[in-house]
């Protein structure tokens, strides 16, 4: 063994350079991994974070429920946010007494949640009609202190007795007010004490990757909770062709059977959504009804029980780029006028299909929900001003609004029948004939071609051109029949974008098709 001065001096040198190495070493390995950020708690007033950041706050009037935001970095826990807001949230019970013998007509929202069938039963004696009882429930949320809950319209529709089911108490509801169309529901009960209560919040402020959490009912399992992201929003539902709902949020929280009408909140506790329905063929898409939406109609529901909304008289879409350059149009902002609906606020103003809206009032039109948004929150009778294109010439037009009539379904009847057709178009056609009026309600003044058959290929089967529609105008030109269709078909530029206006009789309907010119 060395024992010499000048190796000991080496070896106290390197000890003294593992040291400090090693201290180093843990410093840095220290920073990377962030280890005990304890003086995160220093910036928040003295609130308590050791959770997750969330604080629940009641004022001594209302009991509405607050949160604070999360502050601890990291996933957040949502265990304040729910034990926060499950004392706002209710089961809805409804029950339907009829008569045996009575039936039922299809209920638009079993779409989404089909009501369970009855067992079948042996055959028995005709008997005299007695009473068949039948039970439903859904979820709601209270709003305010003295005991107005909100759920879906289609949770209480044709109910004989409601029942809100809170806090292990069980109150009878009464409907203060239904909403159809936004498929909303306004209940009321009489509790003895002031009620914890939910705020409204900003739907529109939600951006596609929030955290939102579910509440509710599912599958009669009170207070379940379901935390996901915004998956999407504005997204449309058509439930039957004439009737469809709008601006849903869609979410990947779970929303089941019972879940219907609970709310949607975001990480401050306010609600944002109502959840109301579901897509039996995927997993973890749901939808809500934006918060927005009840905000604009709750004074309506809560005043008078019902919502009377602005009419126009027209059906509208967006513009597609094939659109605007068929129309000649610098863009897409603006909605297309696909009918205008006879007799109505607008045919008495002049407009006509073909036109497309650019503005409504001060408010500029860039897709179609501007549009009926913007006229559905006023009253009928209301004075509006419309600016519109037409024919490279942009128009100025005022409307008083009507009342928007309510929605009703209709099935379609079809009659196929073989006749020629220009290749390309993929069209079965032939002129219209007393038969064919009579089966398919078309008016005996009516002109135009009759479709008889849309091949899968066909550039119009995806423009939602089907059999039994009429063809009644190319390009602006109305025509008469199978003649005059194809010689302006033919006449049509190579290249260019054609447009057909078409026509359907049960549902009535019109709309543009866009297609390309080979």
């Amino acid at each position: 063994m060395d024992s010499s001065p000048m190796h000991n001096k080496r070896r106290i040198t390197f000890t003294g350079v593992l040291v400090m190495a090693t201290v180093l070493f843990g410093m840095v390995l220290a920073g990377g991994i962030h280890l005990a950020p304890v003086s995160m708690a220093d910036d928040q007033d003295g609130q308590d974070v050791r959770a997750s950041g969330y604080r629940a706050e009641a004022d001594l009037e209302g009991r509405g429920v607050t949160l604070t935001t999360p502050t601890v970095g990291g996933l957040p826990s949502f265990a304040d946010l729910a034990e926060a807001v499950s004392p706002a949230v209710v089961t809805v019970q409804a029950v339907k007494i009829e008569n045996a013998g009575e039936g039922r007509g299809r209920d638009p929202f079993e779409f989404f949640f089909p009501r369970r069938r009855p067992s079948p039963q042996q055959p028995q004696e005709p008997q005299e009609p007695q009473e068949r009882r039948s039970d439903a429930a859904g979820s709601g949320f209270v709003i305010s202190s003295d005991g107005l809950v909100v759920t879906n319209h289609h949770v209480i529709e044709d109910a004989s007795e409601l029942r809100v089911l809170l806090g292990g108490r069980q109150y009878v509801a009464e409907v203060k007010g239904d909403d159809p169309a936004t498929d909303i529901a306004l209940l009321k009960i009489q509790p003895e004490r002031k009620l914890t209560y939910l705020n409204l919040g900003d739907s529109d402020g939600l951006r596609v990757g929030d955290w939102v959490m579910v509440i509710g009912s599912p599958l009669q399992l009170q207070n379940s909770v379901s935390v996901g992201v915004v998956s999407a929003k504005q997204r449309s539902i058509n439930i039957t062709p004439d009737f469809s709902l709008e601006s849903f949020i869609q979410t990947d929280a779970a929303i089941n059977f019972g879940n219907s009408g609970g709310p949607l909140v975001d990480l401050q506790g306010q609600v944002v959504g109502i959840a109301t329905a579901i897509n039996f063929g995927a997993e973890n898409i749901g939808f809500a009804v934006p918060s927005s939406t009840l905000m604009r109609i709750l004074p309506q529901l809560r005043d008078t029980g019902s919502v009377r909304r602005g009419y126009l008289g027209v059906e509208i879409a967006d513009l597609t780029y094939e659109d605007a350059q068929a129309w000649g149009l610098d863009s897409t902002a603006g909605v297309l006028v696909q009918r205008v609906t006879p007799d109505g606020p607008a045919a008495a103003a002049g407009l006509k299909h073909g036109d497309v809206i650019l503005q409504v009032g001060d408010h500029q039109v860039e897709q179609n929900r501007d549009l009926i948004d913007y006229v559905s929150a006023l009253p009928p009778g209301t004075g509006v001003k419309v600016k519109l294109f037409r024919d490279g010439k942009v128009l100025d037009r005022e409307i008083e609004l009507g009342e928007r009539p309510s929605a009703v379904a209709a099935e379609i009847r079809r009659e196929p029948e073989e006749e020629s057709a220009i290749e390309w178009l993929g069209l079965q056609y032939q002129d219209l004939t007393p038969g064919l009026r009579a089966s398919h309600g078309i008016p005996e003044d009516q002109q135009g071609v009759f479709v008889v058959q849309v091949a899968p290929s066909s550039p119009l089967f995806e423009e939602t051109m089907r059999p039994g529609h009429v063809i009644v105008e190319v390009n602006g030109k109305a025509v008469a029949g199978v003649e005059e269709f194809e010689s302006a078909v033919e006449a049509a530029p190579s290249g260019s974008f054609m447009r057909l206006y078409a026509q359907s009789f049960n549902p009535e309907r019109a709309y543009f098709a866009v297609v390309r010119v080979p």
